[in-house]
Formats: structure tokens, C-alpha cells, sequence
């Protein structure tokens, strides 16, 4: 018994220490953001952020990408989850195996055709080109997760739900979207976080300073502030908050989605 104790204290030791090296960089950056040198308590790093670098516009820019990308993700790949799903069917088989050789395709792999097609149909500095490219890299996790949910929802209530006259489209929206929010938030955390950082694409497609992201906007922004400590750690307060809010409030939500999803599929 007394071993078992010993082990367990040890690991939860560990634990501790683990999360701690791990808050040591968040700490320095917030420290550096939000006092000076003098140790005063200070807004003023983010004012000048504001003032000598036009990041609010890149956070803006990042926001209607994001809050669109994921939109239509969530659209899309709830429908696909849908049908695959419910429907076993061998083109619906052929499509949830092609989904999951997706997602090991690096995304870098596919940079220079990509490049020729959003060039062809003009999603050059296009926002909304942006929007569908990123829903489009994100939708074979998205759908392999919800179909595998979609196998805890019992099909008795869909069932009973068409005895009453329901549709397939009334039948998915009001009892199948409504227990889906575990994983759509789970899909939201992991997959809205990665649209928010990405930088991988956007470099080749947003080259107009005046639809560039957080991402190439921080990296602009280190290459001329990069000695002036406070800026940038004020720059990366700012940049990485909506991540950070929206893995706190979502949370709750977050292993259970992410658990069923993966686990029944």
C-alpha cells in the first residue's frame, strides 16, 4: 500500500512540475506585456502595438477567415458525417476511406497545384477563396470524428421522428444538430485553433497587406520590432487570446466529443 502511495505521489510531482515548465513561457510573455521595466503595471505595449503596427486589422482579417471557415466547415462535414453514418453504402464507404487518406497527406504537399487552382478561379487576396481552402483541409478530421458520434445517437429517435411525417433534412436538424454539440465544439477547438495559426497557406494566398492575418502580420511585425521585447509579447497576448477563450469556455465539452468521435468511428 505504502508503494502504491509513493507512486502515485511521484507521478502527480511530476505532473506538477510539467505543468509548471509549461506556464514559465506564458508567464514571461504576459510579464513583458503588462509591465515595464520598472515592474509598473501597464497598458501601454498595446497601445504602441496598435499605433506602430496595424495588427487590429490583421486580427480582424483572422476572425471573419476563422469565424467563415469553420462555419462552413461545420455545415459541410456534418452533412458528410450524416450520410455516412446512417447510409452504408459503398460510395459512402469509398468517401469515409478517402476522408481518412486524406488526413495523412501533408498540407504542403499539395501547395503548388493548390496555388494554380486558387489562381485560376482568383482566390488570390480573397477572403471568402481563403475561407472554403481552410474548411476544405479541415474536413476529413471534422468528418471522421462526427461520423464516428453519429454512432452513439440512438436511430430510434430518428425513426420515431419520421413515423410522426419528419423529413430527413427535419429529422437531422432538430434531433441530430442539437447532440452534436460536443463534437462540434471539439472540432471547433482543434480545427478553429489550427485555422487561426495557419500560416502555411495563407502565405501563399493572402499577399495583400490589407487581407493578411495574424500569422503573417506577427511575422512582419518581429521582423521589424523584433528587438523591443514588450511590443512583441503584447503582439502575442492579442494574437493568441481568442484561442485561448475559446479552449476555456469550450473545454467541457472537449474530450467527450473528441472521445466519441474517434473511439466509435
Amino acid at each position: 500500500m505504502k508503494s502504491r502511495t509513493v507512486v502515485v505521489v511521484v507521478h502527480r510531482a511530476l505532473l506538477a512540475l510539467l505543468c509548471l515548465i509549461a506556464l514559465v513561457p506564458f508567464v514571461v510573455v504576459l510579464k513583458l506585456a503588462f509591465f515595464t521595466d520598472g515592474g509598473s503595471f501597464t497598458f501601454s505595449h498595446f497601445a504602441g502595438v496598435a499605433d506602430e503596427f496595424n495588427i487590429l486589422r490583421a486580427f480582424f482579417n483572422s476572425a471573419v477567415i476563422t469565424v467563415g471557415a469553420i462555419v462552413i466547415l461545420l455545415v459541410c462535414s456534418s452533412l458528410a458525417g450524416y450520410s455516412i453514418a446512417r447510409n452504408h453504402i459503398v460510395t459512402n464507404k469509398v468517401i469515409y476511406y478517402t476522408f481518412l487518406f486524406c488526413m495523412m497527406i501533408p498540407a504542403v504537399i499539395n501547395s503548388v497545384p493548390l496555388y494554380k487552382v486558387m489562381q485560376a478561379i482568383g482566390g488570390i487576396n480573397s477572403q471568402p477563396a481563403m475561407m472554403f481552402l481552410l474548411a476544405a483541409n479541415s474536413m476529413p478530421f471534422a468528418t471522421f470524428l462526427i461520423a464516428g458520434y453519429m454512432s452513439n445517437i440512438p436511430i430510434e429517435l430518428e425513426e420515431a421522428a419520421s413515423v410522426d411525417g419528419a423529413s430527413a433534412l427535419q429529422r437531422f436538424a432538430r434531433i441530430v444538430l442539437p447532440m452534436l454539440k460536443p463534437v462540434f465544439m471539439s472540432i471547433i477547438i482543434i480545427q478553429g485553433i489550427g485555422i487561426w495559426n495557419n500560416y502555411a497557406q495563407v502565405v501563399f494566398y493572402l499577399q495583400d497587406p490589407s487581407v493578411q492575418t495574424i500569422p503573417l502580420a506577427m511575422q512582419l511585425f518581429f521582423q521589424q520590432y523584433g528587438a523591443q521585447w514588450h511590443l512583441m509579447s503584447a503582439a502575442t497576448v492579442i494574437a493568441m487570446l481568442p484561442a485561448l477563450l475559446t479552449f476555456v469556455f469550450g473545454q467541457k465539452y472537449f474530450m467527450s466529443g473528441l472521445s466519441s468521435g474517434a473511439l466509435k468511428g
